[in-house]
C-alpha cells in the first residue's frame, strides 16, 4: 500500500455516498438503497482498513480481514468493528439479489421500506464512526 491518502479519500467519498442514500430514501427505492448501503459501508470499512495499512482482497465483503487484523487497531474500536464486519457480511447477501434480482424474485417487490431503512441505519453508523474515528 503506497498512496497513505487513498483510505481517507474512500471514507470522505463513502459519507458523499450517505447523502446520495437519501435520494433513494425519498423516490421509495428500497432494493436501491440496500444496494448502494452495501456499497457505501464496504468503501468506508476498506478506507478503514487502509488507513491502517492492511491489505485487503478483492470481495465485497471484508468481514473476515477485520476480524484477522484486530489487534492492530485501538481497543476500544474492537468491539464495534466486530458489529461492523457483521453489518459487512450480512448486507454482502443483498448485494446483487436487490440489484439484479432472480427469476422467481422482483427486487422492488421483495424489499421493503424497513429493509432500507436497516441497511441504511448500518451504512450511516460505519461510516460516521469511521469518520470519526478518523479525524481524531
Amino acid at each position: 500500500m503506497k498512496n497513505s491518502t487513498l483510505g481517507k479519500e474512500y471514507l470522505k467519498r463513502s459519507e458523499v455516498r450517505l447523502k446520495a442514500l437519501q435520494v433513494y430514501l425519498t423516490e421509495k427505492s428500497w432494493p436501491d438503497v440496500v444496494r448502494e448501503s452495501q456499497e457505501t459501508l464496504e468503501l468506508a470499512l476498506k478506507g478503514f482498513l487502509r488507513c491502517h495499512h492492511v491489505e485487503f482482497p478483492r470481495l465485497h465483503d471484508v468481514s473476515n480481514v477485520i476480524r484477522d487484523n484486530l489487534e492492530k487497531f485501538p481497543k476500544e474500536l474492537h468491539e464495534k468493528l466486530i458489529v461492523f464486519g457483521r453489518y459487512s457480511h450480512e448486507l454482502r447477501r443483498d448485494r446483487e439479489l436487490a440489484f439484479y434480482g432472480s427469476e422467481d424474485l422482483t427486487p422492488s417487490e421483495f424489499y421493503s421500506e424497513e429493509d432500507a431503512r436497516e441497511a441504511f441505519r448500518k451504512a450511516e453508523e460505519v461510516v460516521k464512526s469511521l469518520i470519526k474515528y478518523s479525524n481524531t
